[in-house]
């Protein structure tokens, strides 16, 4: 610098010294004319055109600067902070950025990228640049609330309230940023201390209503409604048309059991945010508690169509449309819960009385035993035992008397005092031809309801109609006729006439004869004579049942050996029998437990088991086919068929 340019630049420092700007710029504008290769110069000029509000100029003269002294990081900064003020933020961070790249020990220049970010709302890197700053100037308290204000814009309440929290700690006296302190605080659940800070905000800045706001919330959450309420009406009041909170509002008001008017509000939200799933879940949930169930399976729905896989929306609509009695649908929903909870007992249980409503009675006996094994419920078993003889009733109006008598035979163990179920027995046992049993069983049902006028009159109608075919008058005599008269509770009480057993066993001995001879329509024949004599005869039921397995009349053949297990539950070969004719119609399933209930009553049935491993080889179940077929050899008495077992078992252990 020539000593002319020297004295021009001290006169223009004199002159900015007096603020006589416009004559330093003179001054300098002269210098830089004489010598225009000094950086200093155009710098000075720069700051004087920044102080006064010249941007352009400003930034001449420093892009002057800049060409003779290219690696001067305090004027890329100069220039960043004139574009800074100019709201030219991309401008202003290549600046920051040229500066830090050129002298990265200037830590200080991290605070001005940091605004900038900030300004520019890139949030994330500006927290990190003002963490960065922060680990170096830790006590600086701008940095350390637009760190907070960051956090809260990234959604990252937690972290903003701790930077709050520090600030507050530090100096509560001088912290004023109480109303970002306190939504941070109530968006991380920490509602009693954001509602003391929120208040406080407010005291401050009455007309805040992001304070309001958050402070209803805090309020709701800790069940403080009323106060809550107050804070609604203030924020409403403010801004009449916020329509983005009433979804709140509307949640407050059905938890305040203002039913009406949070439908209102819901309705209005709606309105304004129409793929809110949420908002048609409560207004349907509001509308359910106010018995409205055809709008609250409209808005159930309208949720589902937002949100398909809400469950708790399909285990509502279930509830609906059961309480509607349209079981149908509500299965539907049951089932669509069920794959994603498959354990759940209470929808099972609501699953269980649906089906038992759509008289699906096998299906909901199933669910029912399912629940039980999980859970005593005392209903759930009462409903089953209900749902156990409705299906009885149903094989008895289908005239499917062995199965009729399965199911409530069932009933009347699972409740004795079922009068009902005895009552249906007696029709089953009746349609099997065991008049003995079922004059027991009407006998049992009366003595249960004697009030029951329908069990009495069918009794005495049995009665009359077995002794007026049964008994010939002619052929008996006086002594032999069935007695019939009321006891002192108007209980029926007979005395069965004398049976002709020599004719009984006579019949049975033909029979024998006709089937060795295999006649067997006479042996039938025969054999149904006898037990018109004597009905409870497991033996001779087994005998037809074994002839139609003959004749391979899977149907009467099972009919039969499901009668003699009647007469006599315990009857082994009746229930083996049973288990070969499912075998031939390929139904392993239930031969295996026809088996599997021969070798309980009776361990050493070795046919039993070797039945048991041929029905596991079809089912390919090798282990258990061992098992049994090992079995066999333990209590088998037919030498002949060791040899081909003992192959078998070898087979299976390759």
């Amino acid at each position: 610098m020539t000593p002319e340019v020297n004295t021009l630049y001290q006169e223009a420092c004199s002159a900015e010294y007096q603020n006589d700007l416009p004559g330093a710029i003179e001054k300098l504008k002269k210098a830089i004319s004489l010598s225009g290769n000094d950086s200093l110069l155009f710098t000075k000029l720069g700051g004087i055109y920044s102080e006064i509000g010249e941007y352009d100029k400003a930034l001449e003269a420093y892009s002057g600067a800049i060409e003779l002294k290219p690696d001067d990081a305090f004027i890329y900064i100069s220039v960043g902070s004139i574009y800074e003020t100019q709201g030219k933020y991309k401008e202003a961070l290549e600046a920051y950025n040229k500066a830090l790249q050129i002298f990265p020990e200037y830590k200080y220049n991290l605070l001005n990228i940091a605004n900038v970010q900030y300004k520019m709302r890139d949030y994330k890197p500006a927290a990190d640049t003002y963490k960065k700053f922060l680990e170096i100037y830790p006590q600086h308290q701008e940095a350390r609330e637009n760190l907070a204000a960051a956090y809260l814009s990234l959604d990252m309440a937690d972290k903003a309230a701790v930077e709050y929290e520090t600030l507050y700690n530090r100096n509560p006296s001088a912290f004023k940023d109480y109303a970002n302190y306190g939504i941070a605080l109530v968006k991380t659940g920490s509602y009693s201390k954001g509602a003391e800070i929120l208040e406080k905000a407010i005291e401050r800045d009455s007309a805040n209503t992001s304070c309001h706001i958050s402070l209803a919330l805090a309020y709701q959450e800790l069940d403080n409604n009323e106060m809550a309420l107050e804070q609604y009406e203030i924020v409403f009041k403010q801004l009449p048309n916020l329509h983005s909170i009433r979804l709140d509002y509307a949640n407050l008001l059905a938890d305040m059991k203002k039913n009406q008017e949070a439908v209102e509000q819901y309705k209005i939200y709606v309105q304004n945010y129409p793929s809110d799933a949420r908002a048609y879940k409560n207004m349907a949930i509001v509308y359910k508690r106010m018995n409205d169930i055809d709008s609250a399976i409209t808005n159930f729905e309208k949720a589902l169509a937002y949100k398909a896989d809400d469950i708790e929306v399909k285990t509502d609509l279930a509830s609906c449309y059961h309480t509607k009695k349209d079981y149908i649908t509500a299965l539907k929903y049951y089932d669509e819960v069920l794959k994603v909870k498959p354990d759940d007992i209470g929808i099972k249980t609501n699953k269980a009385f649906a089906l038992h409503a759509l008289e699906q009675y096998n299906d909901a006996i199933a669910l029912y035993q399912e629940i039980l094994a999980a859970k005593d419920n005392p209903t759930v078993k009462s409903n089953m035992e209900k749902a156990v003889v409705a299906q009885g009733f149903v094989y008895l109006n289908a005239k499917d008397f062995s199965k009729a008598s399965e199911y409530l035979q069932k009933a009347v163990t699972a409740n004795s005092a079922d009068d009902y179920a005895y009552y249906g027995l007696a029709k089953a046992y009746r349609g099997l031809e065991l008049n003995e049993k079922a004059g027991e069983m009407y006998e049992k049902a009366i003595a249960l309801n004697p009030d029951k006028t329908l069990y009495s009159n069918e009794y005495g109608d049995f009665i009359s109609q077995l002794y007026s075919t049964q008994v010939n008058v002619s052929d008996t005599a006086e002594g032999d006729l069935p007695e019939i008269s009321l006891n002192d509770k108007g209980e029926i009480k007979t005395r069965q006439p004398v049976v002709d057993m020599k004719k009984n066993k006579d019949l049975i001995l033909l029979g024998d004869e006709n089937y060795r001879k295999k006649d067997y329509e006479p042996a039938i024949t025969n054999y149904q004579q006898a037990l018109e004599i004597n009905p409870n005869d497991e033996v001779t039921l087994l005998k037809i049942g074994n002839i139609y397995k003959i004749k391979n009349d899977n149907k009467n053949a099972a009919d039969f050996y499901k009668r003699a297990i009647v007469v006599k539950p315990d009857y082994a070969d009746g229930w083996f029998n049973l288990g070969l004719v499912y075998a031939n119609e390929k139904n392993m399933p239930e031969a295996k437990k026809s088996f599997s209930k021969v070798v309980e009553i009776d361990p050493e049935y070795a046919y039993a088991y070797y039945a048991l491993a041929i029905a596991s080889e079809e089912e390919n179940n090798k282990a258990d086919a061992l098992k049994y077929y090992k079995a066999f050899l333990q209590y088998n008495k037919d030498a002949n068929m060791v040899a081909d077992v003992e192959n078998k078992i070898r087979s299976l252990e390759k």
